[in-house]
């Protein structure tokens, strides 16, 4: 029943009524009235919701890295600073374009082109699958409905809120005694230095999810391209076999033009010779006549 589900949520929505249907129809008859009455109580996406079903089910690694991505994002914005924010956030726009348009080719190879604004609900929804564990979780579920939106306040430049940023902000009280004092000096360090490993996990993990989005976009266009060159040269070779089945049927008709010919000079040759030898005849007929008439007076 999960995979009948799986399969109609990955079905276009200008199918989805029709295919709902048939699968509803084949549990009815196979005595499944309940799983009937869940196929028929599924509702059709919209097309940017279909789009990022589609993703999930066609690159699961991938959107499994996604994921990945998405948790380790919302960890590195708990804790960093405004400048490392917003450079993260730069991160996160690059990996969701190329996303955006590997799914978008993915959606073109069924037949399917994404208009603009779909293509904008669709980078809103892996947006809010970044900010969002619960978007992530109804994302990864694989049968969205709608479009997500993301949360308002995981804006790239807000400035983290957290208590360790606010005790950063604050002078430090005198301790009571040095060595206190630099423990808490190294308390710090270790903090930012954590800080910092976190910041290059999350940049590193972005960077990569993005290169490997580019990656299977330009694969995906490589793909397409290669298959109308392939097309392309079937319709040619379809016209060269036509051409050369004209041209085999034209020289038959040549052959057959030139044996026609030769039949029709060797009549003409004899014709010929039939009126130079029928000629002849007259000549020599008028010529006794003459002679005859002559001999008669």
């Amino acid at each position: 029943m999960e995979a009948v589900l799986d399969e109609l949520y990955t079905t276009p929505p200008s199918d989805f009524v029709a295919r709902r249907e048939t699968l509803a129809a084949a549990a009815r008859t196979a005595g499944r009235a309940d799983d009937a009455r869940r196929i028929r109580a599924a509702r059709r996406p919209t097309l940017a919701a279909w789009a990022a079903n589609l993703l999930l089910r066609s690159q699961p690694e991938e959107s499994r890295q996604f994921l990945e991505l998405g948790q380790a994002l919302r960890e590195a914005y708990q804790s960093l600073d405004a400048e490392s924010l917003k450079d993260l956030s730069a991160q996160r726009r690059r990996v969701v374009s190329a996303l955006s348009r590997q799914t978008a080719q993915l959606a073109r190879d069924t037949g399917h082109r994404l208009s603009q604004p779909v293509q904008q609900d669709l980078e809103e929804t892996l947006r809010a699958v970044l900010a969002d564990p619960e978007a992530a979780d109804q994302w990864a579920g694989g049968r969205l409905v709608n479009a997500l939106t993301p949360p308002s306040e995981f804006r790239p430049d807000s400035a983290p809120v957290a208590e360790e940023a606010g005790t950063l902000s604050r002078p430090a009280s005198p301790s009571p005694s040095a060595p206190r004092g630099r423990a808490s000096k190294d308390e710090l360090a270790e903090r930012r230095r954590a800080r910092q490993e976190q910041l290059a996990r999350a940049r590193e993990a972005a960077e990569a999810e993005r290169r490997l989005s580019e990656e299977r976009a330009r694969q995906a266009d490589v793909d397409a391209e290669l298959q109308r060159a392939r097309e392309r040269t079937e319709q040619a070779r379809r016209r060269m076999s036509a051409i050369e089945e004209q041209l085999q049927q034209a020289r038959e008709e040549c052959r057959q033009a030139e044996t026609e010919q030769q039949e029709a000079e060797e009549h003409s040759r004899s014709a010929a010779d039939a009126v130079a030898q029928a000629e002849r005849a007259a000549h020599e007929t008028t010529q006794q006549v003459r002679r005859m008439s002559r001999s008669a007076t």
